[in-house]
């Protein structure tokens, strides 16, 4: 059982969908926080909320992850707080959807930089504060979409299928070494995701809440798994690559994604 309470958990993406629920969930949990995103108004609304309604200390840190060197920033900002994150939950990410080479490829560079690039260089910032009391956890959020390749979504699909592996290397790598290590695999859930992928139609199966995602999360993430897919459907949709080859699991993908205005 992974105790919460009186730790710090930094969440970043904290000012909306999942990354908030996991704010809401581990707050109630008496587990201290440090919230980063880009929009500060959101996060001092939060941790002002969060800190009357659970009596837990909070910290806002607002910067744009994706940024060249925003990793060490962030690392920076917590020593200067002087604060030791005991869980470590990277859930910022976000995805581009449409023909390759109709997304901005500068949009597209900065959804690598953020999916990937940050949450590497983030967790290997924190892991010797995970480490140190060998009661640590860390949580990176990929997608179903890492369980095959995504046309129309081709980056977001290749970053989330990185997440998916190199969270699983470091369980295996930490399993022994008293930190917890997860990564969660949502689906369709009821975020902000859409309107900033600017596609209703990028989905597949049914969205789930983002409590339900977190709830999901944190029991998985207690048993000490190394991945969960939250939900049921979401499971079998996960599954596809498996009962067919890679060039009918990419047909069938490719029907469920395509822009309704195929040009």
């Amino acid at each position: 059982m992974f105790m919460y309470a009186n730790k710090t958990a930094l969440i970043t993406g904290a000012s909306s969908g999942i990354g908030e629920a996991f704010a809401y969930s581990l707050a109630a949990q008496k587990c201290n926080l440090i919230l980063v995103a880009r929009n500060e108004t959101k996060l001092e609304a939060l941790a002002k909320e969060l800190s009357a309604k659970y009596n837990v200390k909070t910290t806002v840190i607002a910067l744009d992850l994706s940024a060249i060197g925003a990793p060490q920033t962030l690392h920076q900002e917590v020593q200067k707080h002087h604060l030791k994150v005991d869980l470590l939950i990277n859930n910022a990410g976000f995805a581009t959807y449409g023909y390759f080479e109709q997304v901005s490829g500068e949009r597209q560079h900065e959804e690598v930089m953020l999916n990937v690039t940050a949450l590497v260089d983030i967790t290997h910032a924190f892991m010797p504060d995970l480490l140190r009391n060998r009661d640590g956890g860390l949580i990176n959020v990929a997608s179903t979409a890492a369980f095959q390749p995504d046309p129309y979504m081709a980056v977001y699909g290749a970053t989330k299928a990185f997440v998916l592996s190199f969270t699983e290397s470091l369980w295996a790598e930490n399993r022994k070494r008293g930190l917890k290590v997860l990564a969660l695999c949502p689906g369709s859930t009821e975020t902000p995701f859409f309107d900033i992928v600017g596609a209703s139609e990028a989905s597949i199966g049914i969205r789930e809440t983002p409590q339900t995602v977190v709830k999901n999360a944190l029991r998985a993430f207690e048993k000490g798994r190394s991945h969960i897919i939250s939900g049921r459907q979401n499971y079998w949709v996960a599954q596809v690559s498996r009962f067919f080859s890679r060039q009918s699991t990419l047909g069938i993908v490719e029907r469920a994604l395509r822009p309704q205005n195929k040009i």
